[in-house]
């Protein structure tokens, strides 16, 4: 049993997660979910995350993709009239909208595809409870292929545009590997999802790869919303069936996440011709600040370094910290932050005094150039060797670099209790109203 059958219990406990969710109502109408489907007592408080965000918001239809659990077939299944009944009542399917659907995809009914399907069913009761007014339109998808997913995304896209519809794709993450190993599959699947990384998800999917049950509802939703040019998504919760109780020899992951109107900042990259020139140009900086009290004017070739990033310098003498300081926020071209960081870390760092012309020849240089930061609100979204944090409550705030951990072999916790102290907080901050916020970097001497 996937909830209780009881209308007044039901909707009670799906009050209880919606008030325990780790997110709030969103501002802006939300493009699309993702969802887990487990039984309530393992995934519904990971589900609420994701279903909190469109309390109070307006949708006329609600599209629900699931994966077929019990039929294999070619295609989809779109549910075309009456309802879908739980112990909340009917929720009325949108037929107008299940049947242009239909007739752009080609797809048709299978009734048996949607007989005991709990992965559109799980869904309806969170539906029925934040928008009782809006229809629904179930599908269930087949067999995972390219060509399925595609023609499902390329529906939806030519269908939706103009009408207030939400779409939400069901699915867990892998499943029965122990805990350990089933994290890390979990977390790069989830790096895929937040990258968009399309083709690579339905190229693991085609091989049969156990990352997400309802991986091809996911790659559907993300390519639908690609067309649409919202590309802007956040991870909201993720857990596995061992932090509900079960045992970690074999966990299932639960990841909830929220589509945005809008797009993401493109993945900044650096050519080795590009890091050569900014490491030269850190290294002159601080000789030329150093030697001449001077600040070097300066007009980089390649265009990306006038990208407005923000980045930090690292200066070590033999092998030693000798200073690092840096700016988190993109305010300047990236060559123009680059020479201030270097300079500061060279003498400006409080922690050490300034350096001096006869260090010059010893002090190694190391940048890293900053993406945007992106707050979090579950820590298990973490990687340590791959995310730099910043922690902050009030008007203290600590940064520490991605190499921090791995330099320092620091756990998880660790990396995050460190990164408490470093803005001056108790170490376990992070557990109590403190906001996390990571990032990664470009790093390179």
């Amino acid at each position: 049993m996937f909830y209780t059958k009881n209308a007044e219990a039901l909707s009670r406990q799906i009050d209880s997660f919606l008030q325990n969710a780790k997110t709030s109502p969103s501002s802006e109408n939300i493009v699309a979910l993702i969802a887990p489907h487990a039984g309530y007592a393992y995934s519904g408080q990971i589900a609420a995350s994701a279903y909190r965000l469109i309390q109070g918001r307006d949708y006329d239809t609600v599209v629900v993709i699931g994966p077929s659990h019990r039929l294999r077939f070619n295609g989809c299944s779109i549910y075309p009239r009456g309802g879908y009944e739980t112990p909340l009542g009917i929720a009325k399917i949108d037929e107008s909208l299940a049947s242009e659907l239909s007739k752009v995809s080609g797809f048709k009914y299978i009734s048996q595809a949607h007989r005991e399907e709990h992965s559109v069913e799980v869904q309806i009761p969170f539906i029925q409870k934040l928008l009782p007014q809006a229809k629904i339109v179930p599908i269930i998808m087949g067999i995972t292929s390219k060509e399925t997913i595609t023609t499902l995304a390329n529906a939806l896209a030519t269908v939706l545009p103009g009408k207030k519809a939400l779409v939400i794709a069901s699915t867990d993450m892998s499943h029965f590997f122990p805990k350990k190993r089933a994290n890390d599959i979990d977390s790069r699947t989830i790096s895929h999802i937040q990258s968009f990384n399309t083709s690579v998800l339905i190229r693991m999917l085609e091989q049969g790869e156990n990352i997400m049950c309802g991986g091809g509802p996911v790659v559907s939703t993300l390519l639908y919303a690609q067309k649409r040019g919202d590309t802007k998504i956040e991870i909201l919760h993720y857990a596995d069936s061992s932090d509900f109780g079960s045992s970690e020899s074999q966990v299932v992951g639960y990841l909830s996440a929220a589509i945005y109107p809008g797009s993401s900042q493109s993945k900044f990259s650096l050519s080795p011709e590009e890091k050569k020139e900014l490491l030269q140009l850190a290294r002159f900086s601080i000789t030329q600040f150093v030697q001449k009290n001077k600040i070097i004017n300066y007009r980089p070739e390649s265009p990306d370094l006038y990208s407005k990033k923000g980045a930090f310098v690292t200066l070590k003498k033999k092998g030693q910290l000798r200073g690092c300081i840096g700016f988190i926020e993109a305010t300047l071209p990236l060559y123009q932050t680059v020479i201030q960081a270097s300079i500061y870390a060279a003498c400006k760092d409080p922690r050490f005094p300034p350096i001096s012309a006869k260090e010059l020849k010893d002090i190694e240089v190391e940048i890293s150039v900053l993406s945007p930061l992106k707050k979090i609100r579950d820590p298990s979204l973490i990687t340590v060797g791959k995310h730099g944090l910043v922690i902050s409550k009030g008007d203290k705030k600590g940064l520490l670099l991605p190499q921090v951990p791995v330099e320092n072999l620091w756990s998880k916790e660790e990396f995050l209790q460190q990164a408490c102290l470093k803005a001056g907080l108790p170490r376990n901050a992070w557990k109590s109203g403190a906001d996390i916020y990571i990032f990664e970097a470009i790093v390179f001497h």
